[in-house]
């Protein structure tokens, strides 16, 4: 870890600040902007549910595959021309998913763009290691609050995007974003190729496959897996069948249920602000962790039996059960004690759990669609919430990975 003194955090790295800052937007806007508009795209074609699911199923299966990925194209490309990359094919696909004339191409056109995003997700923090090493917390606590904003804004807009323009409109202006997004990072790359090849301390560490296999037998490392997928079930599967069923069985406007989406992003933002100072200085995980169930089965328990009374209730309490993201990623640094272990950890946690979750959007579609109503997917997802009680239990307890392992196994 580099040791620089703290300077204005505009100084020298202003292209830097708003790479950093339009790179982390345009992570997001995409994954959230679609799902309001299914109504508006099948006046032009059908879009099968099954096709919804596999939709929602993208962005985590994109994530994992692509966040395995990610250091092996980082070393060959450099951070600032990955950037690059990243961002046009994100524009690519942002672009080709706003002109698709059928659903074949609205849902290759998605593929490609989450693909692109998986990669992202991995680059932002050793950007900032790179470019403000001395302000990590600072810049980590700004492009994390981006990503929530960007994340809550697309559902809040889209319909009246729709409703002003049409749907294409709506959903290829976030292609602007991620096109100005490359400047930055273009004149970056061109200032620093030829010291790129030199700088090795930069890159993004790959988890030696020693302390990655190490941690299949470890029950900590599998608590923060469980932990993750719950999270990201709950976040992805919302993303994609949300509106739809708010309109079913809520009995609310697609408007509105893009605005009830958008609120549900918007839970993310507090807690991306809370979160990781609750954990950090009060060791509140256990007490976190019974948050995020309760608020989980009580959301639920609203759409199941009382749909129709306060919507925006349950939206509320089932988007603070995600609030186990920011706190996953809080613990994948204190559940350590070596560098190695962290990166292995992390790994196989955001891998693993992004694998688990890439399945329930395709499948709670498959689901709705045999059984034509949303009693069993919303049973599912009570079930997925159950399995957070128990990670929690282990996660809670102040230990590390390397303590499990050596309890069981001898010396780390």
């Amino acid at each position: 870890m580099k040791s620089s003194p703290a300077r204005p955090l505009w100084q020298g790295r202003t292209l830097a600040l708003v790479g950093i800052v339009l790179f982390a937007f345009s992570l997001r806007s995409a994954v959230a902007s679609l799902s309001p508009l299914y109504d508006h795209i099948a006046a032009d074609f059908a879009v099968p549910p099954a096709v919804i699911g596999l939709i929602g199923t993208a962005p985590p299966v994109c994530f994992a595959i692509f966040g395995l990925l990610t250091p092996a194209l980082e070393r060959r490309f450099g951070l600032e021309r990955l950037a690059v990359a990243a961002m046009a094919v994100v524009t690519l696909g942002l672009v080709a998913r706003s002109f698709a004339p059928s659903w074949g191409l609205l849902l290759a056109g998605t593929a490609l763009v989450f693909a692109a995003v998986g990669t992202g997700n991995i680059l932002l923090p050793p950007l900032v290691k790179r470019y403000f090493p001395d302000r990590i917390g600072l810049m980590t606590t700004i492009f994390s609050t981006t990503m929530a904003v960007s994340t809550f804004l697309p559902p809040l807009i889209a319909v009246p995007m729709a409703d002003a323009a049409d749907w294409h409109v709506s959903l290829g202006l976030w292609g602007v974003f991620a096109l100005v997004a490359m400047i930055p990072w273009i004149g970056l790359a061109l200032r620093h190729r030829a010291e790129q090849a030199a700088k090795d301390d930069d890159d993004i560490e790959e988890p030696s496959p020693l302390a990655f296999g190490r941690m299949w037998r470890i029950p900590l490392a599998w608590a923060l897996l469980v932990s993750f997928a719950v999270s990201s079930t709950i976040a992805y599967t919302s993303f994609a069948w949300m509106p739809q069923l708010l309109v079913d069985i809520s009995g609310v406007t697609p408007a509105t249920a893009g605005a009830l989406l958008s609120l549900f992003g918007f839970m993310g933002l507090p807690a991306s602000l809370v979160v990781p100072l609750l954990v950090t200085r009060w060791n509140a995980t256990r007490l976190l962790f019974g948050v995020a169930v309760a608020c989980g089965f009580a959301g639920i328990a609203g759409f199941l039996f009382v749909p129709t009374a306060a919507p925006w209730l349950w939206v509320v309490l089932l988007g603070l059960a995600p609030l186990l993201f920011p706190m996953i990623l809080v613990l994948l640094g204190l559940r350590t004690r070596t560098h190695e272990g962290s990166v292995a950890l992390s790994g196989f946690a955001q891998s693993g759990g992004y694998a688990i979750a890439a399945l329930f959007p395709f499948g709670i579609g498959l689901l709705h669609e045999a059984t034509h109503s949303w009693t069993g997917p919303l049973i599912v997802l009570a079930i997925v919430v159950a399995a957070a009680i128990p990670a929690g239990v282990v996660a809670a307890r102040p230990h590390t990975v390397e303590d499990d392992w050596e309890r069981r196994h001898g010396a780390w």
